[in-house]
């Protein structure tokens, strides 16, 4: 997880007397999680943030799941949903169980007439198309193409899109988003044989201190439901703020590929790790060097994992005719692989330029109404020769 960090005036002993140029006191609020046990912040605002002026009519946001018992492969054409201009209506819930919400969203404008704050849910957001910048109380974090975005839950934010043609996927995380243990010492320091390290991780910069007062909508996100509050003052108005709890950005093209004579399982590619699933990173890099190395994948009976790939770009050497933003599903219990003809044509090459985005879960996802208006119905029928597939169509 990224370390203690300060911005902006803060005083030199916490939980005492900080006073603004006119005597009075900035408001301290401790932005903790799980209770008082585990990374928190330490925030300090012009003005209290409990000044709500009045709460909105509540709606639901949900998903709508259509199945939870299925024993098939699928794949969905990503770049099928359709873009939105508002924000919030364009994320569209693919694939969600009780640890992790997958969504996907194509949003055309900039979050302007309201703040967002998931009051459930650590969220990813891994940028496929598009740039701009993240706004906070704690500054603001510029995005582009192959960045991962990791806003811990609670946070207030904005994102500020450069243009109009922007793809999202996004994962929703019931518990906290973490840098694998594995790649970190017992002080927390990135170990040195992890693929990505400290300098990678892009801390919020330039902090800007709204003083403004007015009417400052917050779409709260609780349990499924989006709660519109009203605050008296605007969400930005901090003036400094210390801890390790804030939110960040990786660059998928910072993750450096750990490679082997023979081909090496989908671990060596883990990213991050949450309670129940882990998210990994399929970058370019050499391919194994063994001289009878078979650089395609093995066929793998993934019995206590679901496997979600996402498609970013690249050619993907165990799979045919994938595109950008296709996403596939391997549930548990039944093996999958590299699709035919794959193995051979990898055997000789040197390298691979893929580019993609895998979540494996431990318990089993569920579709949504979303997932299956952008279904590959015979998706699961692909491993087939191609006149054997056509005979039992």
């Amino acid at each position: 997880m990224p370390q203690y960090h300060s911005s902006g005036q803060i005083p030199h002993k916490r939980h005492t007397q900080f006073r603004k140029p006119d005597g009075s006191l900035y408001a301290e609020e401790l932005f903790s999680t799980h209770g008082f046990s585990n990374v928190y912040s330490l925030i300090y605002h012009l003005y209290p943030p409990t000044l709500i002026k009045e709460t909105g009519v509540p709606y639901s946001r949900e998903p709508e799941v259509v199945e939870k018992r299925f024993l098939k492969h699928y794949s969905f054409k990503g770049f099928n949903v359709e873009p939105e201009d508002d924000y919030i209506k364009s994320k569209k819930p693919v694939l969600v169980n009780d640890d992790l919400h997958i969504s996907l969203a194509a949003p055309r404008k900039s979050i302007t007439e309201y703040f967002l704050k998931n009051a459930d849910a650590d969220e990813m957001i891994f940028v496929h198309k598009g740039s701009g910048r993240m706004k906070s109380l704690y500054g603001e974090v510029e995005f582009s193409y192959g960045d991962y975005l990791i806003i811990p839950r609670g946070t207030i934010f904005q994102l500020e899109f450069d243009d109009a043609d922007n793809r999202l996927l996004i994962v929703e995380s019931f518990s906290a988003i973490e840098i694998p243990r594995h790649y970190r010492n017992e002080y927390g320091q990135f170990e040195e044989h992890a693929p990505f390290s400290e300098r990678d991780i892009r801390r919020p910069v330039n902090l800007v201190t709204h003083d403004e007062k007015g009417e400052f909508t917050v779409m709260v996100k609780k349990e499924g439901i989006v709660y519109p509050f009203i605050y008296g003052s605007h969400p930005f108005d901090a003036i400094g703020w210390d801890g390790n709890c804030y939110p960040w950005a990786f660059s998928i093209h910072d993750f450096e590929p750990i490679t082997g004579r023979v081909h090496l399982p989908p671990p060596i590619h883990q990213t991050f790790a949450a309670r129940n699933y882990v998210i990994c990173s399929f970058v370019p890099r050499l391919y194994d060097y063994h001289p009878d190395a078979i650089p395609a994948p093995y066929n793998h009976s993934n019995i206590d994992s679901d496997e979600v790939l996402y498609y970013v770009d690249g050619d993907f050497m165990s799979r045919k005719n994938v595109e950008k933003g296709q996403i596939t599903l391997h549930p548990a219990g039944i093996p999958h692989g590299p699709h035919p003809g794959t193995v051979e044509k990898s055997i000789g090459k040197k390298e691979t330029h893929e580019l993609a985005v895998m979540i494996d879960t431990f318990r089993p996802l569920w579709l949504t109404r979303a997932a299956l208006d952008i279904n590959i119905d015979d998706y699961y029928k692909s491993w087939m020769e191609e006149s054997e597939a056509e005979a039992t169509s």
